[in-house]
């Protein structure tokens, strides 16, 4: 239990590009990277780990990831489309993450959609996730502990199984992700 609240607590989970840090003026991107550097900053693994680059905001542009900028400037509704990227990067695919916000992308450009009311909702789902995230990984925890107890290298032991079972249920995660952008992209094509 202990194990898992020290894992918890360097996790920094509180790390989000919130509505209210987004100004509401239009952002050039040196200052969207910036933004991101501060709101990110603690979730790095390494310190000179880049959050958001240049490259990476062009590209997401090139490949039509978020609809048009205006002047070289990023609203409001850019930056929280570029959070929603910027999460669902690490376990999709970027061909995925466009196929995903594509609809998204569109009502918000046509002004059919509230973004940000859209964005809050996500919020709270990824807080929820993240008390789901606690208990599980206690249970993760015990688990790894009660099937090494016996065990001369209990605790490496224990690590490597912890480790191990983190990894799958991060793949059993990614794939029904997965799953449901491949209904979307049929229900696309139909």
């Amino acid at each position: 239990m202990e194990k898992a609240n020290s894992i918890i607590q360097e996790m920094a989970f509180h790390n989000q590009v919130l509505p209210e840090d987004i100004p509401k003026i239009d952002l050039y991107i040196d200052q969207v990277i910036q933004l991101f550097e501060s709101n990110f900053s603690e979730s790095k693994r390494h310190p000179d780990e880049k959050i958001l680059t240049k490259t990476m905001i062009n590209n997401y542009a090139k490949g039509k990831l978020f609809y048009p900028v205006q002047n070289k400037k990023y609203s409001r509704n850019h930056i929280m489309l570029i959070s929603l990227i910027y999460q669902m990067k690490s376990a999709l695919s970027i061909n995925d993450v466009k196929l995903v916000l594509n609809g998204i992308n569109e009502k918000a450009a046509q002004k059919e959609l509230d973004l940000e009311r859209f964005y809050q909702s996500y919020l709270k789902l990824q807080q929820g996730n993240t008390e789901i995230f606690a208990d599980a990984l206690d249970q993760q925890v015990a688990e790894a502990s009660k099937q090494t107890a016996d065990d001369e290298d209990a605790e490496e032991l224990e690590q490597v199984l912890l480790i191990a079972s983190l990894v799958h249920t991060s793949n059993l995660y990614r794939r029904a992700a997965e799953k449901l952008v491949d209904r979307m992209a049929k229900g696309a094509n139909e």
